[in-house]
């Protein structure tokens, strides 16, 4: 559509030019009796309006190139076409002012209706041009406020996987996971003992719970109170082996005492 606007354009510059020759040309009044016209007078306005309308011309030849100034001057363009045919069409018409002759009088109000429907069209056809390209930025914007979520959250995903590799203990596997060196991967570590787990099925087995905080606090309780119980019985078991001793040492001083011979009687 957009194409269609740069056409218009060069059609509205060529116009244009074509008109302010011929209001520059005022002063030629041969040229204004044999095209049956009527010469502006005084000259100095006509020379004027001459000038406004080439430089017009050049600006909507200008726009019809700079993709920026399209839509923009496609619109003044337009309604200064539009408001010239009114007006010759008012005056001409209705009013029959200047007097032209026959031929002058049609071409004349052919010129009006062309202006008149070149402008109205440019118009519409440059509003709709606008709002097709305010469609398309929103969409654009959209689009990249899309792109930019997907990438905070990518790069919130890669932090929270090297806060994770940061972890002790945690060891990812080699089709999910951040590859790692096999002489640089964690190896996993018992929360009951607190020693490395061998690699094999106990580290396979360990891995989970080393990778999961509640299973590893429970297995951190259970080893301690296992330790306790493990101190109640050695405790117990001490406190029976000296009394177990102590009845012993008991018993053989009794039978110390018993077994002794007594001195001979003197008397």
């Amino acid at each position: 559509m957009k194409p269609l606007l740069r056409a218009v354009l060069i059609i509205d510059a060529l116009l244009l030019l074509a008109f302010g020759l011929l209001f520059l040309l005022t002063p030629w009044k041969s040229l204004y009796d044999a095209l049956q016209l009527v010469q502006t007078d005084p000259v100095l306005v006509g020379q004027g309006a001459g000038i406004a309308l080439i430089g017009l011309a050049w600006l909507a030849l200008h726009a019809s190139i700079n993709g920026a100034m399209t839509v923009t001057t496609a619109k003044v363009v337009g309604h200064v076409n539009w408001l010239t045919g009114v007006l010759m069409l008012v005056w001409l018409v209705g009013l029959h002012t200047p007097q032209l002759t026959g031929l002058g009088q049609l071409v004349a109000v052919l010129v009006a209706v062309v202006l008149l429907v070149l402008g109205l069209g440019g118009v519409r056809l440059a509003g709709a041009v606008k709002r097709r390209e305010r469609l398309a930025g929103t969409a654009a914007a959209e689009r990249a406020d899309r792109v930019a979520a997907r990438d905070a959250e990518n790069e919130a995903r890669k932090a929270e996987r090297e806060r994770e590799v940061a972890r002790p203990g945690v060891v990812y596997p080699a089709a999910s996971g951040p590859h790692v060196e096999p002489s640089l991967r964690a190896t996993p570590v018992s929360p009951a003992t607190g020693h490395p787990v061998e690699p094999g099925l106990t580290a396979a087995a360990a891995a989970p719970r080393a990778t999961m905080p509640e299973a590893a606090a429970a297995a951190h309780e259970d080893a301690q109170a296992h330790e306790r119980r493990a101190e109640v019985h050695e405790d117990a078991a001490a406190r029976e082996r000296a009394a177990a001793e102590r009845n012993e040492a008991d018993a053989r001083a009794a039978e110390g005492k018993s077994g002794t011979p007594r001195p001979p009687f003197h008397g």
